[in-house]
């Protein structure tokens, strides 16, 4: 990955996050977090990973960011000033939850030991 696509995905990160916490209205009691962005090397489309707290709320937050892609999109062309700025998609995060339960069964394991 070349450092222009590393600085891409930060921006592109920052960006989103910024306009979930202003302009995109979540369930009730539930938060929302840019976990990564993943950019095509050509720039054409960007993966944004999002997790939610409680994570049975996923299913109806990606819902929603689909009926709102296309404002969140527009939000996003214009706050970013580079050309081209790619298309976005939401995607499940799924790496922080097995991340979790890892963490989970080695705790278990080390209180087993004691």
């Amino acid at each position: 990955m070349t450092k222009r696509i590393q600085r891409v995905n930060q921006l592109i990160r920052k960006e989103i996050s910024m306009i979930f916490l202003r302009e995109v209205v979540f369930p009730e009691g539930t938060l929302v977090t840019v976990t990564r962005v993943e950019t095509a090397d050509n720039l054409a489309q960007s993966r944004i990973f999002v997790s939610s707290i409680p994570e049975n709320k996923i299913k109806s937050v990606l819902l929603i960011l689909n009926k709102q892609i296309y404002q969140l999109q527009q939000g996003l062309n214009q706050r970013l000033n580079m050309r081209p700025v790619p298309r976005i998609c939401f995607v499940k995060e799924k790496e922080t939850l097995e991340a979790g339960r890892i963490e989970e069964i080695l705790a278990n394991l080390k209180e087993k030991e004691k």
